[in-house]
């Protein structure tokens, strides 16, 4: 319409023009307006089905855990939005990496952000204002200032936690190897790491057990702080540490050697190491509701209106027990223990003194 009216005869109707020029602009300051009040309120508007939508994905490292996540999240926006594509992206554990990776999503034309873990989180929080962004597997999101309270989302964040059950991981070792004394490896720079060894450190006191704690920053320190603290325990702890996690098979190596068993919360991993016991959640379905609350908001859900999702329901946690483990250690998981398990792994030579139950 704007085109035809700049050719429109000025002669006897200049006044006309002008007022309808006038009138146009107006409703085009007016449309413009709302689209930028949309906008500020919902971060994005509301996708068709058939829309190629993008989203990035940052996870802090690679380990079974996370890699779990990310194709859960894929999958969980797939069921809605079958074209989306995904820009997926690894921080190699370092929180350099990890804030330009949000900047470089922040550049680009990408729909919607997930950050994997505490620090790629808080990395896209940090960086990015002007879309949603979702956590994902986010031990504390309060602590981690993601979001002031978990009964309610942020302006555009949102996401899911992954806090474990502490408690009930060390009274599970310490039924199975009692303890007087309990090794924790964490990062310290992981704001995770760094809550679950504080909730570790009280259940440790209110247990009796001497808690002997030490920290690194990345995966290369791993070896040598299990090695210090390995002659001085009766068991390894190790919480949601991906720093950790990304050097597992050196904490195997170190326990084993010292005959010591090792407690994980983290199921995926344990399945390739030398892990006594591990009880935690099933990260691809973490992954998948976190891909379906993403979904959730390309179809214009509010993320202020999705409060923080965790993960409470039986079939949500995998409990695994490593029987060739025990063995080797000399120790015998009580049969109570073997029924509620998910996964036990053992080979005949493992079954003597530690058959589960039939």
């Amino acid at each position: 319409m704007i085109g035809s009216l700049i050719f429109w005869p000025l002669a006897p109707a200049c006044d006309v023009y002008f007022f309808e020029r006038d009138f146009t602009m107006k409703k085009m300051i007016c449309l413009t307006i709302g689209v930028l009040a949309m906008a500020v309120a919902g971060f994005s508007p509301v996708w068709a089905a058939d829309d190629e939508v993008l989203i990035g994905i940052s996870k802090i490292v690679a380990h079974p855990a996370l890699d779990a996540l990310e194709q859960g999240v894929q999958d969980g926006v797939k069921e809605r939005f079958p074209k989306a594509r995904f820009d997926l992206q690894n921080a190699n554990g370092e929180m350099s990496t990890a804030a330009s990776i949000a900047q470089k999503f922040k550049s680009q034309n990408v729909d919607i952000v997930v950050g994997i873990a505490t620090p790629t989180a808080q990395a896209l929080v940090n960086a990015i204002k002007d879309r949603p962004v979702l956590f994902c597997a986010v031990t504390d999101p309060e602590g981690a200032g993601l979001v002031a309270s978990v009964e309610k989302g942020e302006k555009g964040v949102t996401g899911t936690s992954d806090m474990t059950p502490v408690k009930e991981q060390i009274l599970l070792l310490n039924r199975i190897k009692p303890l007087t004394k309990l090794g924790h490896v964490y990062c310290s720079s992981e704001a995770n790491a760094v809550a679950l060894a504080d909730i570790a450190r009280e259940v440790c006191k209110d247990l009796g057990i001497e808690f002997v704690e030490t920290t690194v920053t990345n995966s290369a320190e791993v070896k040598q702080a299990v090695q210090t603290i390995a002659p001085r325990v009766d068991g390894i702890y190790l919480s949601n540490d991906n720093t950790v996690f990304s050097a597992l098979s050196a904490v195997t190596q170190v326990a084993m050697q010292h005959k010591i068993p090792v407690m994980s919360a983290d199921p995926s991993s344990a399945e390739t190491n030398e892990i006594l016991a591990a009880w935690g959640f099933d990260y691809y379905k973490m992954g998948l509701v976190t891909g379906q609350l993403a979904a959730d908001i390309l179809e214009g859900a509010d993320p202020v209106d999705i409060p923080t999702v965790f993960m409470t329901e039986p079939g949500d946690v995998d409990l695994l027990i490593n029987l060739d483990v025990a063995q080797k250690l000399g120790l015998t998981v009580p049969g109570d223990i073997l029924e509620t398990a998910n996964k036990v792994i053992e080979t005949v030579s493992s079954r003597s003194g530690n058959r589960r139950p039939e």
